[in-house]
């Protein structure tokens, strides 16, 4: 399969999380890299990861179709990243993951781009969470405009800028307890931000084909609580467990809704009743990292070289096994 390695490629969502290290891996395949966000001055940062004017910062928002069309003329392929794991204002999930993803494809479609669409494991249409169904709304509406579009749903995404890992870890510097929503026995596949990233790039050059919706999981599946203890193992701190069954949780996360940036929502409640981890059916078919060629990366490989800020002392802290890891101690609500 013959690939053009000197592709204009759009990037919706591109100054984010994710968006970073897709950015650096199309630039380093030499493509020319437009990055439609928001707020572009938000993106310049991104523009040392290629040469002189490979990168570009655009202004786009997914609740304006003018805006995407300009993003979109004259590129060869469109990457959609834009998500979001709670609702604010304007930028709702059906706003960004359901009619922005249709606009994006419908965009991609007139330009005559192919599409790679970012989605997520669990992502279904019928499913009872929002951000779930929207994802999959997303999905078909990509899939419907553009039939060889590539859609990859990763599980949750880890790396130095992550939402989770760091979030939890913060937490544990000041937090006596962490909790444990529905006892923590929710699966998990965590993947590598960069593994995704290559696997976004993989698709822009055409490895793999279009027309399929891929899964990518880390190396092995843990659980809520396991992934809670690895954090706490490499921050070498103590804390103990609070078990939230998935009702008391709703009702915390229901009288936080009010809350600017409240930490849980009844969504992501609803989220963590469901595993998330790559599905026999894909790894039978062969739609998981296996089929770029990726050997993903362990959580214990990585989580040391950014979580490190948060060990008491931060790096200067010396290894005390003693001191490190969860407490066995547990409390129920």
């Amino acid at each position: 399969m013959a690939i053009d390695t000197e592709q204009t490629v759009t990037v919706f969502g591109g100054s984010g999380f994710l968006g970073r290290y897709v950015v650096r891996e199309l630039a380093k395949r030499g493509h020319r890299i437009r990055v439609a966000c928001r707020r572009p001055d938000l993106a310049y940062h991104l523009q040392i990861t290629g040469n002189m004017g490979q990168v570009m910062p655009i202004q786009a928002n997914l609740r304006f179709p003018w805006s995407i069309e300009r993003a979109v003329e004259g590129a060869d392929h469109v990457v959609n990243l834009v998500g979001v794991l709670a609702e604010t204002g304007r930028q709702t999930f059906d706003a960004l993951q359901s009619s922005g993803a249709r606009a994006v494809a419908e965009a991609a479609r007139a330009a005559g781009a192919g599409m790679t669409q970012m989605s997520a494991i669990g992502a279904n249409a019928g499913a009872p969470s929002a951000y779930a169904r929207t994802k999959g709304e997303g999905e078909q509406a990509v899939l419907g405009a553009v039939p060889d579009a590539r859609i990859l749903r990763p599980s949750i995404v880890f790396g130095a800028e992550d939402q989770f890992f760091n979030r939890f870890a913060e937490m544990s510097r000041f937090a006596p307890f962490l909790p444990l929503i529905g006892g923590g026995a929710t699966r998990f596949q965590p993947v590598y931000v960069n593994d995704v990233a290559q696997a976004v790039a993989m698709c822009v050059d055409g490895k793999v084909p279009g027309g399929t919706v891929y899964e990518l999981g880390g190396p092995e599946i843990l659980t809520f609580r396991q992934m809670m203890e690895k954090m706490l193992a490499v921050v070498q701190r103590k804390r103990r467990f609070l078990n939230l069954s998935f009702g008391a949780a709703e009702r915390l996360a229901s009288m936080m809704r009010l809350v600017p940036g409240a930490p849980l929502t009844t969504d992501q409640v609803e989220q963590l009743k469901s595993d998330n981890v790559v599905s026999d059916l894909a790894i039978a078919e062969g739609r998981t990292l296996a089929a770029f060629g990726i050997q993903p990366q362990l959580l214990e490989a990585v989580l040391p070289t950014y979580l490190v800020r948060y060990r008491p002392q931060g790096q200067f802290t010396q290894p005390d096994p003693q001191a490190s890891g969860p407490a066995n101690r547990e409390e129920a609500a």
